[in-house]
């Protein structure tokens, strides 16, 4: 797939996850104007990358932003402690508030309509979501840990609607905390009870396994999960940190399953978007990353093809985003098909790291 006909499957996927989340929140004013209001920002975002586009530079709809290396968990098989996006003790420089607002900015100039907030653990990191609070044309999901939301995070989201937490979440009680600690379970549903009392949109994120994506995808969790009010599931394939774990990672059989209970979750949950990573990029001509549908800033302004390929030739502290977008590295990505080529499931830049790094020492 080209990119102008990317543009174009992306363009319209945006506008129907607008809808479809619109659709949901019919019950609750506040949410609902928000969304309408950004449904006009999202069709002048969108002009701006097809203006781009025109003039030979693709922009993508999306941005991830790992904001911070600082975490209060520690997670079992967590890949962002595995390539350094997150750790207790380093001595690189984070980048600052002003330096992430100005990334914000530029992203929304360029016409960039979402920017997920990662980390480590966002929720560590006020001074740079108050930053992204101020800039409604752009929404920004929280993929937090959730055990960090208080009463002054219920009230800026509550204020500021392109906020959205996405909680991070393995199934049940048992599966939830043997990966991230006792009493993580309970605590982030008494989390999701109160945005669900104060109208606030929120999401979920499930890293899937072999061993859980029965229990996450079964009707019974869904039926939990949309009690509480939970209006978006981010499913992502469990990428391996450790040879010892690779055998929770997908093969074609769970992705068939993945995908196969989507399609039944969509039917009986309409008020729920559901959405897959990277499965769903095999609808998109392969991987979206390294600029195509998305691409990463690490917490010290590295610019990566993906969070799980932490490599990058460009620094957001030098260069701009639209030099990062045209950066030798991710050019080469792209030419040699490392990103959108054929698509054969699971995340294909991790599973040729060996490519990846060749192509950066060319680059």
């Amino acid at each position: 797939m080209e990119n102008t006909e990317l543009s174009i499957y992306l363009n319209q996927g945006i506008d129907r996850i607008i809808k479809r989340v619109i659709d949901g929140t019919l019950t609750n004013p506040k949410e609902t104007a928000f969304l309408l209001r950004y449904f006009s920002h999202s069709k002048k975002a969108k002009q701006r990358r097809n203006e781009w586009e025109n003039m030979g530079t693709h922009i993508p709809a999306f941005l991830i932003a790992s904001i911070t290396h600082s975490c209060n968990l520690h997670c079992k098989g967590c890949y962002a402690r595995d390539n350094g996006n997150c750790s207790d003790h380093t001595e690189k420089t984070m980048l600052g508030t002003t330096d992430w607002e100005k990334a914000f900015k530029e992203a929304r100039n360029l016409g960039i309509g979402f920017i997920i907030l990662a980390g480590g653990e966002p929720l560590v990191r006020p001074d740079v979501l108050t930053v992204a609070a101020k800039i409604p044309q752009i929404i920004f999901p929280i993929f937090t840990n959730g055990t960090l939301i208080n009463e002054a995070y219920f009230a800026l989201f509550d204020k500021k609607r392109n906020l959205v937490p996405i909680i991070s979440i393995e199934g049940t009680e048992t599966s939830t905390d043997q990966r991230r600690g006792d009493g993580v379970y309970r605590n982030v549903l008494a989390k999701m009870e109160q945005l669900k009392e104060k109208n606030i949109l929120f999401g979920i994120s499930i890293t899937v396994t072999t061993e859980n994506i029965g229990e996450v995808t079964s009707d019974s969790f869904m039926e939990t999960m949309a009690g509480l009010g939970c209006q978006l599931v981010f499913f992502i394939e469990y990428v391996p940190t450790d040879p010892k774990t690779n055998h929770l990672a997908f093969t074609d059989r769970e992705r068939s399953q993945l995908e196969e209970r989507q399609e039944v979750l969509r039917q009986k949950f309409a008020s729920v978007l559901f959405l897959s990573f990277p499965g769903d990029e095999d609808k998109m001509g392969g991987c979206i990353a390294a600029g195509r549908g998305f691409f990463h800033i690490n917490p010290y302004g590295a610019a990566e093809a993906c969070p799980f390929s932490p490599y990058s030739d460009r620094t957001i502290k030098e260069t701009s985003l639209l030099e990062v977008l045209d950066s030798p590295f991710f050019k080469k990505l792209r030419l040699e098909r490392l990103v959108g080529g054929e698509h054969s499931g699971g995340c294909a830049l991790f599973e040729q790291e060996s490519a990846v790094r060749a192509l950066l020492e060319e680059a």
